[in-house]
């Protein structure tokens, strides 16, 4: 599955994964599932989260999502009904990281109750992990959850195909694992759009980490103490902050802010440092660069400074579709 979260659903970006072998897009928004059908874009969606609230509309425009919750698979299956469609589900099981899932004690009980809905179609069993707490998919909880998959399969014959066994963070567990077990699907987002796995977040072989690209213009570029004058109190987002005295620096200032992006995201391509940001303003130490007024200057991003660029309705998108792989470097 290419996730398509971090991008909200940009159907040129979702075309691309598609062109690349992605058998499912999933995304955690369903107004992204439903801009993307409007768009044209023919493939199976996934539903990474099901809000009861929205119940209507992921059963008109997911095929598929990921439940928890009984209530919601209740309203889910009564709308398919109203539509007269089945709707099909993943069950996620909680093994450690403390998102979402059932239980694996509860696994069969859940499973009992939701397969006595009359629209609901159970298709698989997931888990997540190494999103909220941390925890590395290995061969135990890899392991447990091929377990559980055959034992769901000996009590209820349900004829699974989806056994997903987690997202980006797996890629190091797959190439070094002897043992994949049932397991036959990832959730692929951060590996595929930056090039990275997400235990280490080292690069993984054969893909680029700089597809994405923030460009920004200089705003200011000024000769300035290091150090703030005046008495220090809270800044615009209440924490004191604390400086260090390195003399007088040339500092440069980009039009953008705290409101658009995360600065801890941002990767220089050409050793600029960043010292903090603002709402509207991200100030810069630049190296004695000569940088002026209307310059520009480029920014690798991380997965969270991606996933705010691309919601930011004040950051334009411009795509470069590139067919000839050998001017990818360029």
């Amino acid at each position: 599955m290419g996730v398509s979260k971090a991008v909200l659903g940009e159907p040129s970006i979702v075309k691309a994964m598609i062109q690349g072998g992605a058998r499912f897009i999933a995304d955690s928004r369903i107004e992204n599932i439903e801009k993307m059908r409007v768009a044209g874009i023919s493939t199976e969606f996934v539903l990474l989260r099901t809000p009861l609230s929205q119940a209507e509309s992921v059963v008109r425009s997911a095929d598929i999502s990921l439940n928890t919750e009984l209530d919601t698979l209740k309203k889910l299956s009564y709308y398919a009904k109203a539509c007269n469609k089945n709707h099909q589900v993943i069950v996620m099981v909680e093994l450690g990281d403390l998102r979402e899932g059932v239980l694996p004690l509860d696994l069969s009980e859940f499973i009992r109750q939701t397969i006595s809905l009359s629209h609901i179609k159970i298709v698989g069993i997931g888990c997540n992990l190494a999103c909220y707490g941390g925890v590395k998919p290995a061969d135990k909880n890899m392991h447990e959850l091929s377990e559980l998959f055959d034992i769901i399969e000996n009590e209820f014959h349900l004829g699974l195909t989806i056994i997903s066994g987690g997202n980006s963070a797996n890629y190091e567990w797959y190439k070094s694992t002897k043992h994949v077990g049932n397991i036959n699907n990832f959730r692929l987002g951060e590996s595929i759009l930056l090039g990275l796995e997400t235990v280490n977040r080292t690069t993984i072989p054969g893909l680029h980490t700089g597809a994405f690209q923030l460009v920004a213009e200089v705003i200011e570029s000024k000769k300035k103490p290091s150090l703030p004058f005046g008495e220090i109190g809270q800044d615009a987002f209440g924490k004191v902050p604390i400086f260090k005295d390195q003399g007088i620096r040339q500092r440069v200032i980009i039009a953008l802010g705290k409101q658009d992006i995360l600065a801890s995201g941002l990767k220089s391509n050409n050793g600029l440092k960043i010292l903090g940001a603002s709402s509207d303003h991200i100030i810069i130490d630049s190296k004695n660069k000569n940088l002026q007024v209307g310059d520009e200057v480029k920014f690798n991003l991380d997965y969270g400074c991606l996933l705010a660029a691309m919601t930011s309705p004040f950051i334009r998108k411009r795509f470069i579709y590139c067919n000839d792989h050998s001017r990818m470097d360029h």
